[in-house]
């Protein structure tokens, strides 16, 4: 089970902006592909009032500031360049994570669906979406989010596919801004089946692959939740792919590169389970040798030697 995909986080809202032009994407583009990278998937096309693109449904309703560079089309042309897959990710309001009402998020993102697919449609990497709302649990119309986005996304696109990526509400499901590293409330197995059993069943149809985050539950719990999720997946005609975080939730310093052992434990955990594709959140901050981390290229090389290895 080898890393064959990675999320694009160049909104970075609670971690640092690299601030890096065409020439540095460009030549992560390059490590990225040198690393076996085949899909890159755009976190969110913005949070908030930041933006990754001149969206004119956003500035005129939210007042979102206008982006000095066309970053879906940089990303998009680059995906072409290096013969990768780009799936375009949704745009988050923030309401949702104020509110917990997710009605926003399907309201504007009607709109930016069709907006995108028109200007960014014709680009040959244009091959996915994923779905951005992060959730882990029965959030209150989640299931109506997911469908309603999902089946526009592939009704616009003649089908391409679509990509969630939820959290397991393990122990370290705590947030970034909290200066505590875990939490005691925690989901049980049984709860976690029965409560994505029902998910997956409403979203049958609109969701394609789910790629559940691997960091909020300890290394020995990794093969019990992702049987589960291997299992519901299949049960309901969707790609198990897992999100293999290549940041370590582990210390109060939020967030550095991983230690190369705990990122092998969740692959090894994922590939036992027989999984579908590996992605990662993500490569240029975590994995990156021209990251603004230093460990970062250590991470990668020490990632390449094993894969070298296994050759």
């Amino acid at each position: 089970m080898l890393i064959t995909g990675t999320f694009i986080d160049e909104i970075s809202h609670d971690i640092p902006h690299q601030n890096w032009g065409e020439l540095e994407w460009d030549n992560d583009f390059l490590h990225m592909k040198t690393m076996g990278i085949d899909t890159v998937i755009l976190i969110r096309c913005g949070y908030r009032k930041f933006l990754t693109y001149e969206s004119t449904y956003l500035i005129n309703k939210y007042g979102c500031y206008k982006p000095s560079v066309d970053l879906v089309e940089l990303f998009l042309r680059l995906a072409d360049k290096y013969e990768m897959k780009f799936y375009f990710g949704l745009y988050d309001s923030g309401i949702y994570w104020d509110t917990g009402d997710i009605s926003h998020e399907i309201i504007d993102n009607q709109f930016v669906i069709d907006e995108v697919w028109n200007r960014y449609g014709h680009h040959p990497s244009f091959k996915g979406w994923y779905l951005s709302m992060e959730i882990s649990r029965r959030t209150k119309g989640v299931i109506n989010a997911f469908s309603t986005l999902g089946l526009q996304c592939k009704s616009v696109s003649s089908g391409l596919p679509t990509l969630i990526s939820p959290w397991i509400d393990g122990k370290k499901a705590v947030l970034a801004s909290s200066s505590s590293i875990s939490k005691e409330d925690v989901v049980s197995l049984k709860e976690h089946e029965d409560e994505w059993t029902e998910i997956f069943d409403g979203i049958k149809g609109a969701v394609d692959a789910v790629a559940f985050q691997d960091g909020h539950i300890d290394y020995d719990q990794l093969e019990d939740f992702f049987i589960i999720n291997k299992k519901l997946a299949d049960r309901y005609g969707m790609q198990c792919w897992t999100n293999a975080e290549s940041f370590d939730r582990d210390m109060p310093i939020k967030f550095f590169p991983i230690k190369f052992e705990k990122l092998k434990l969740k692959l090894l955990a994922a590939q036992k389970a027989g999984y579908d594709k590996a992605i990662t959140f993500e490569f240029s901050h975590f994995m990156s040798p021209q990251s603004a981390y230093l460990q970062a290229g250590h991470l990668y090389n020490r990632y390449m030697e094993y894969v070298n290895h296994l050759k």
